[in-house]
Formats: structure tokens, C-alpha cells, sequence
């Protein structure tokens, strides 16, 4: 698929959830940020800043093969860094307010319409 370009962040989002189409990349993606923000947090409790890394490091690095491996696409991170960011906080939150249903949807429909 040719690099995507949009004009704002919410013609983005459809686009980032497509991305993650699969139930197995969302859960991938939640569990490496939720771990790597629980190392960060335990690490900077007990005075240890080196630990503010393991947020980036355990959640790129749980997220990134799930693309690859699962998905069989690239992260949309290396396109759009700062709203991949942003949609993988949003995409999070609404997993964990019990509506991974409605990120399945919006990817269908994404994909549904530029396929």
C-alpha cells in the first residue's frame, strides 16, 4: 500500500485503526504499553530513570513484529509518528472501556472503502 497522506489527525484515525484490523495487533499493542508504562512507573517510583526507557521500548518493541508478523503491514509510526501516538492512546482507551468491537468496525469500514 502506498504511504497514506492526510490532512488532519481525525482523517488519520480511521486509517491507524485499519492498521490494526486484527484483535491479536490491538491486544499486542495494549499489553506492551500498559507493561512498558508499569516498568516505568515501578522504575521511576524507586528512583531509577534509566526505567522511563522501558516504556517506548516494551511497547514499540511488542508493537512493531505484531505489524509485521500479524497484521503483515508496516507500522503507521514510521509515516505519522506524533498521530500514531496519539491513536494508539485513544485505540487503548477504548479497549479498555470494552470497545475493541467498534475499532473491529471502524477498520472494516476503512478497509472496506480503499481496498
Amino acid at each position: 500500500m502506498a504511504e497514506q497522506t492526510f490532512d488532519s489527525y481525525e482523517e488519520f484515525w480511521p486509517y491507524y485503526v485499519a492498521m490494526h484490523s486484527r484483535a491479536a495487533t490491538r491486544w499486542v499493542h495494549l499489553t506492551g504499553t500498559l507493561t512498558g508504562l508499569a516498568v516505568t512507573v515501578y522504575g521511576l517510583a524507586r528512583g531509577r530513570k534509566r526505567y522511563a526507557a522501558a516504556l517506548p521500548l516494551i511497547g514499540y518493541g511488542t508493537a512493531w513484529p505484531a505489524h509485521f508478523f500479524i497484521e503483515k503491514n508496516n507500522p503507521a509510526t514510521f509515516g505519522h509518528p506524533a498521530w500514531s501516538l496519539r491513536g494508539d492512546v485513544q485505540m487503548i482507551r477504548m479497549m479498555l472501556a470494552g470497545r475493541d468491537a467498534e475499532l473491529a468496525e471502524i477498520a472494516a469500514k476503512w478497509l472496506a472503502e480503499n481496498h
